[in-house]
């Protein structure tokens, strides 16, 4: 059965798989497997954003891919850390000097992924550029899609793409210009709303009219894709999925933790970013929902204020503090696999999905 909808042909893929990663090397697969890799380039500096993006695109030929970036509204207009740093209240350090303390974490020898520059305006711009500079075929933004950058994608000939999880975020999305709506539901990894991707995604689907909708959010198996398709979407956009493949190459202590979990193992926190991210439930977790941890800071205050710590923590390898963002979808994270292996298995199960229901066997 040929799973190509029109999405699909539109962007040149033959499968329905969106898949977003921090890693080059998962992007690159799945646009080898048929789908199309999503780079999220959000944390990354706009040198090595313009670096990877020529990395990949080494690598895929004329393949296509994307590049996503998080363009929250309200960040400080520079990359200033000493004013943010001026900023961030006394209680709030004592408790981060207190968990390093307590887990005996040794410093970091270099600022952390969270800290090493300040999410603001200033760095935000020269993100979008060093995008625009590239040939990447679709570019996604998470958190706010602005009008000025989806034109000018647009005029770029780049397809783009906004991630919502809500209904009231719909209009906004639609009138900045994007071609593809994700409607990233409640189960989802990392930022997420409170909708639940079965309630969710009808609704986007009704309200978008011709334009194509992806289903994010707790989807890890071909029985969901069919779903995902029989509720009006096009596609799938899938994070969790590749947390565990040969290509993503997580610690081993990570890649062990998320194998070993459940659906319920998963918590949302504001701890990592000042924004609600869910994540494996660890200690790190644990600490900061605990009735003597003070409320996490708005961004990007959180992020300086535990930037170097979490940092460190991954560094040394400090087991009980050690976590990742992933989604309930986790529960099917079961074994280290390839990419491909991931989707060709994803493909089948949605095709005996659709034939199962055809067929009418369900009914007799």
């Amino acid at each position: 059965m040929n799973l190509t909808t029109p999405i699909c042909r539109r962007l040149g893929i033959e499968r329905p798989i969106f898949g977003f990663a921090h890693s080059v090397e998962v992007t690159i697969a799945i646009s080898r497997a048929g789908g199309l890799g999503v780079y999220g380039a959000t944390r990354d500096t706009p040198e090595e954003i313009r670096e990877r993006l020529a990395t990949i695109r080494k690598e895929l030929g004329d393949l296509p891919f994307g590049v996503d970036l998080v363009l929250p509204k309200g960040m400080p207009e520079h990359d200033d850390r000493e004013a943010i740093e001026r900023r961030i209240p006394d209680a709030h350090r004592h408790f981060v000097k207190g968990l390093t303390e307590r887990y005996g974490v040794p410093a970091a020898t270099k600022p952390g992924m969270r800290s090493r520059f300040v999410r603001s305006e200033e760095i935000a711009q020269a993100q979008i550029d060093a995008v625009l500079d590239s040939d990447v075929e679709l570019f996604a933004c998470g958190i706010g899609a602005p009008i000025e950058t989806v034109e000018q994608a647009k005029a770029d000939g780049k397809t783009t793409l906004a991630l919502i999880g809500s209904p009231r975020h719909l209009e906004s999305a639609l009138a900045a210009g994007a071609d593809i709506i994700v409607a990233q539901g409640h189960d989802a990894g990392a930022h997420t709303g409170r909708i639940g991707t079965m309630s969710l995604v009808p609704q986007i689907v009704e309200g978008a009219g011709s334009v194509p909708v992806l289903a994010a959010g707790g989807i890890a198996t071909g029985e969901q894709i069919a779903a995902s398709l029989a509720m009006g979407a096009q596609g799938v956009w899938l994070g969790t999925a590749w947390l565990t493949t040969t290509e993503h190459g997580l610690d081993p202590i990570l890649v062990d933790k998320l194998i070993a979990a459940g659906s319920d193992d998963t918590v949302i926190s504001r701890a990592n970013s000042g924004k609600t991210l869910r994540q494996i439930r660890t200690s790190w977790s644990d600490e900061w929902s605990s009735e003597r941890a003070p409320e996490p800071l708005e961004m990007p205050f959180q992020d300086i204020l535990v930037g170097d710590l979490l940092g460190a923590i991954h560094e040394h390898r400090v087991e009980p503090l050690m976590h990742h963002p992933a989604g309930q979808s986790v529960a099917w994270c079961r074994e280290v696999r390839t990419v491909a292996e991931v989707i060709d298995q994803l493909c089948e199960e949605t095709r005996a999905a659709i034939e199962g229901l055809r067929s009418g066997s369900l009914f007799e």
